[in-house]
């Protein structure tokens, strides 16, 4: 049970991260977001240091490392992927990848679920399409391109939290340190090759700030519940953050919440509820 609320924060943490991570891109380059978001997710991972502990053992380095770059490449697929569009398809598609994967990972290990698991897992991946997917979702047709980059998305999504999950149990906060490290440093490479290309608009500091604090809560969260719970039931739970984002734009942009989404969240209740019995 304690894994399953520490999974619920971590989606909530990231649904709200990508709400203020995307308000910020609207003013100014995405780049520019991140180069503020980053540096204040590593900040926060670093006063954590003394107080969880971090062991830089060969393990959590090279995990979180490998974690450092999946989150890059992640970041890097899927805003290109909805710049080319429609959002309302491949955002479930990319959110649905990013969950499916790390299930498999998990029953490839081992891992096994109960009754009420087996109707709580596919019921949550429903929820997690019919959530992220907006209005007229049959409107307009993704082209090959932008599917595969989807995919490539949700992989790069589902490999950092597999990584994160691999990682020794005892590291502390070790793979989110090297990690986000490494995630920044690829960053601002980027930032600084593509500099050209940034425009001048300054980002929203104190919005891009917030989102990458959110994230790093996210991260934490997240590496808590898999080193006390069961990565398949975990990485559903957790890819149910477009709850979040949905949540708030309802609150924050009066953004319409549509028929399909409403079905989504009730979809997710019950999903949870689901895999708490499996939990307990």
């Amino acid at each position: 049970m304690i894994a399953l609320l520490l999974a619920l924060g971590s989606s909530l943490a990231y649904g709200c991260a990508d709400f203020l991570g995307g308000l910020g891109a609207r003013k100014a380059h995405v780049l520019r977001t991140v180069m503020v978001a980053a540096p204040a997710s590593l900040a926060i991972e670093l006063l954590l240091w003394p107080v969880l502990g971090a062991s830089f053992d060969p393990g959590a380095i090279g995990w979180g490392a490998a974690s450092g770059v999946a989150s890059a490449v992640a970041f890097a697929l899927l805003y290109k992927t909805l710049a080319l569009g429609p959002m309302n398809v491949l955002s479930p598609v990319t959110a649905l990848v990013s969950a499916a994967l790390p299930v498999g990972v998990g029953l490839i290990q081992g891992e096994r679920l109960g009754t009420a698991g087996l109707l709580g897992l596919p019921l949550a991946l429903i929820a997690v399409v019919l959530v992220s997917a907006g209005h007229g979702a049959g409107s307009s047709r993704p082209s090959r391109t932008a599917l595969l980059l989807a995919f490539g998305a949700g992989a790069a999504i589902a490999l950092q939290l597999v990584f994160l999950h691999q990682a020794p149990a005892d590291s502390g906060v070790a793979p989110l340190i090297v990690g986000r490290a490494v995630s920044t440093a690829v960053t601002l490479t980027a930032a600084g090759v593509l500099r050209r290309r940034l425009g001048r608009e300054k980002p929203a500091y104190a919005m891009s700030a917030a989102a990458g604090v959110l994230d790093s809560v996210a991260n934490l969260l997240f590496l808590i519940a898999v080193r006390s719970g069961d990565l398949t039931v975990v990485a559903v739970i957790t890819a149910l953050y477009p709850v979040g984002t949905v949540l708030l734009a309802r609150s924050v942009l009066a953004e319409r919440i549509h028929r399909g989404q409403l079905v989504g969240l009730g979809t997710a209740a019950v999903a949870v509820s689901l895999l708490a019995l499996t939990s307990t």
